[in-house]
């Protein structure tokens, strides 16, 4: 074989048609009478998404996961502790436990709150002076204050939040509502993660079939002709080219596929050329925010500074749900305030505060909010007592994971309401705690799924996103 021939080659041109045309002619069988029925064969493979019956009659038929990456601090934000604003700048008054990496705190002191708070709503929603548009929401809130982990660290945590496992390799929540509910709108992903900050293997499939893993949204785009998803589109072939191609190439895959009787990789390649395809029809139009009023923008905080793009990223998270997409997950970082939080966590206030209380707004001028779960926590939260103290300035928290604050609003859960506490400091869960597994199961529950019934057989036993732990946390349901 000559050194100048190349992939763009092996389809001669010296038959009398050019090289699409023979793609042409393979695809609609001209080729080959085989070749046309593994074409059928492929069309006639059952979908994988197709909308599946709940367990029993659903709260909510979607969930909006926004994720903030770093974790917020609980005691500036929703956790008010007189005692500790009392007693700030003073020695602990407890000890830390000794199997936890104390660097920075030899010189610790408790920290009081540093922003000031208020009674938002009927409900007296205790919250920060620092989200004014989400303290007009305060009476959709259900705020959980009691919400334990099992990790300090950001990794094993962000892992525990998102699929039920601190280390191993399991699919993700969202993954979980797929394979148990299928999706609404068979042009779309079930399961779209934005601007995702935590890592493929949190937004991954693991053992279920790869259709269920998360379709990233790796950019936002400013204009109709940018998607923000890569390798969307084909502008070379018209879409009944594609599909006769797509056709040919999706039967040999299936083919191969029987020969090796399973292969997660080829199985997800099979499933993701299928969805592909099908997105091209509906995903430009959704991603393509010119179409949006001005006034609805500007709820979201887009064309501001610094909201444009977490507002983006929310308007995109409210449009890809009405649209039928089953789990839809926002993250923005920056929560992470070892040092700096009297500048860095009124900052993230600003940035998250329009975006989040325009998605509640429109989610619910739609008549979408009552059928939506929307979820907002961090992978944990900040402690009451200072990062370090020893060089004076803006000081800032370390993780906690004994006693953080998570809340949800819309689908089934109870509106202005309080649930669970932490102790005078805001350090750990006394009363009413939540564990992140109750939190999946109560997720799963308002979708209409029995947490320990949705299983999938993997290495000798069923797995299920709670493991063999997690209880519904029936005060939170309406």
């Amino acid at each position: 074989m000559p050194s100048s021939w190349s992939a763009q080659r092996s389809l001669p041109q010296s038959y009398g048609c050019s090289r699409r045309e023979m793609l042409r002619r393979a695809a609609c069988g001209f080729g080959s009478l085989a070749l046309a029925a593994m074409a059928s064969d492929a069309c006639a493979a059952p979908n994988p998404l197709a909308a599946k019956p709940p367990h029993f009659k659903p709260r909510a038929k979607r969930v909006i996961f926004l994720f903030m990456a770093g974790g917020p601090s609980q005691v500036d934000m929703f956790d008010y502790k007189p005692r500790l604003k009392q007693d700030d700048g003073k020695p602990l008054p407890f000890a830390l436990p000794d199997a936890e990496a104390t660097v920075g705190l030899n010189n610790t002191r408790l920290l009081g709150p540093i922003t000031s708070f208020g009674h938002r709503g009927e409900s007296g929603l205790y919250m920060t002076d620092l989200w004014p548009e989400m303290a007009r929401h305060a009476d959709e809130l259900c705020v959980l204050r009691a919400v334990e982990s099992d990790s300090l660290n950001h990794p094993l945590a962000t892992n525990l939040l998102h699929t039920g496992s601190l280390n191993n390799r399991v699919p993700s929540m969202g993954a979980w509502l797929s394979y148990g509910l299928g999706t609404e709108n068979q042009q779309l992903p079930s399961y779209l993660t934005i601007l995702p900050a935590e890592g493929e293997s949190n937004y991954g499939s693991a053992f279920l079939p790869a259709i269920h893993q998360g379709t990233p949204i790796q950019e936002i785009g400013t204009a109709p002709q940018s998607s923000p998803i890569r390798n969307q589109s084909d502008p070379h072939l018209p879409a009944e080219l594609q599909r006769r191609r797509l056709d040919l190439v999706q039967a040999m895959n299936r083919r191969k596929l029987e020969r090796l009787h399973e292969d997660q990789q080829m199985e997800g390649v099979v499933e993701s050329f299928e969805l592909a395809f099908r997105m091209q029809t509906e995903t430009p139009k959704l991603v393509d925010l010119s179409n949006e009023s001005q006034s609805v923008k500007a709820m979201f905080g887009i064309g501001e500074s610094p909201t444009d793009q977490f507002g983006r990223q929310c308007l995109l998270a409210r449009r890809f749900a009405e649209a039928g997409v089953r789990f839809v997950q926002v993250s923005l970082g920056g929560w992470d305030h070892h040092g700096g939080i009297r500048s860095g966590l009124p900052q993230q206030l600003r940035i998250s505060d329009k975006p989040i209380a325009g998605l509640l707004t429109d989610l619910k001028s739609r008549g979408l909010l009552e059928d939506t779960l929307v979820v907002w926590s961090g992978e944990f939260g900040r402690t009451p007592f200072s990062q370090d103290n020893s060089g004076g300035g803006d000081v800032g928290r370390d993780h906690n994971d004994k006693g953080f604050t998570v809340w949800m609003a819309g689908g089934g859960v109870r509106a202005g309401y309080i649930h669970g506490a932490t102790d005078e400091f805001g350090f750990r869960a006394v009363d009413g705690k939540v564990h992140v597994h109750d939190l999946h199961a109560t997720i799963l529950h308002l979708l209409g799924l029995d947490h320990t019934r949705l299983t999938y057989p993997y290495i000798g036993r069923d797995f299920r996103l709670t493991d063999v732990y997690g209880n519904v946390v029936q005060e939170v349901i309406s």
